[in-house]
């Protein structure tokens, strides 16, 4: 017979479950760690945008150039 009172669980059965949870979030940590570190991946980022970063510091450029062209030019 069991010596825990009803509604109760043994001790081992609790950390049983503790063990779970542990590993679980520990789980858990690991894949956030990952998907952080693909985020943050410079060389990545770096290949995926350079085109359309390009393209936008090629237009500031052209607006800016413009406007200051349009300084010292006579309408």
């Amino acid at each position: 017979m069991s010596t825990h009172p009803p509604g109760e669980l043994p001790s081992y059965e609790l950390e049983l479950r503790a063990a779970e949870e542990r590993k679980r979030l520990h789980t858990s940590l690991e894949e956030l760690r990952e998907q952080v570190h693909e985020k943050l991946d410079m060389t990545k980022n770096a290949r995926q945008y350079v085109v359309p970063l390009s393209a936008a510091a090629a237009l500031f450029s052209f607006v800016v150039a413009y406007a200051f062209a349009g300084i010292f030019t006579r309408h």
